[in-house]
């Protein structure tokens, strides 16, 4: 199911996705850890959980806009953002607030863990941007990346997030975003 058709779901107890009776989707707070430490913290609807993917939605979370050259971020955007369990990343559909896609924002992270209300994922330095005309993808803060010393501290890890990295650049470039969030 995409995030994007308009059904309301969350997640049953076993981790699958049904329909709430009320038609509305559970809350959930999104926690971005870095460095061992809560960098972001906010509200958002499960739209999904499958017990492999989560994808939730958002508003920005900035307390400002955020110009980042390439795109803006800024109150009234909404953020679509895909999770899982069982990969190095997360992938973030921003649209403006009558619905243009911007593009898609992705951050590179150890896999995402949901305990109770809460989905934690830490983020490990490395971005990818790609612009809802494919024209513009960027790598982006390799330079945090190797400052961080994870490369040192946890070889597997740096490696990891190098992979996926690649994975969804390659993903980006080939237009592979729509099937990867369907």
């Amino acid at each position: 199911m995409s995030a994007n058709s308009g059904e309301n779901t969350a997640a049953n107890p076993d981790g699958n996705t049904a329909a709430n009776p009320d038609g509305n989707s559970a809350a959930v707070d999104v926690v971005l850890v870095k460095a061992g430490r809560t960098k972001i913290r906010y509200p958002a609807r499960l739209l999904a959980d499958d017990g492999t993917r989560l994808v939730v939605r958002a508003p920005w979370a900035g307390d400002a806009a955020r110009d980042f050259g390439f795109v803006r971020f800024e109150r009234g955007d909404v953020f679509t953002e895909y999770y899982w369990r069982d990969r190095w990343y997360s992938v973030k559909e921003v649209r403006d607030p009558a619905g243009a896609l911007k593009g898609w924002y992705c951050d590179i992270t150890r896999p995402a863990v949901r305990s109770g209300r809460e989905l934690v994922v830490e983020d490990l330095d490395l971005d990818l941007w790609r612009s809802a005309d494919g024209a513009d993808v960027r790598r982006l803060d390799e330079d945090e990346f190797a400052a961080s010393g994870l490369a040192e501290s946890d070889p597997d890890a740096a490696a990891a997030a190098v992979a996926a990295l690649d994975a969804l650049e390659l993903l980006a470039r080939e237009g592979g975003f729509e099937r990867l969030l369907d």
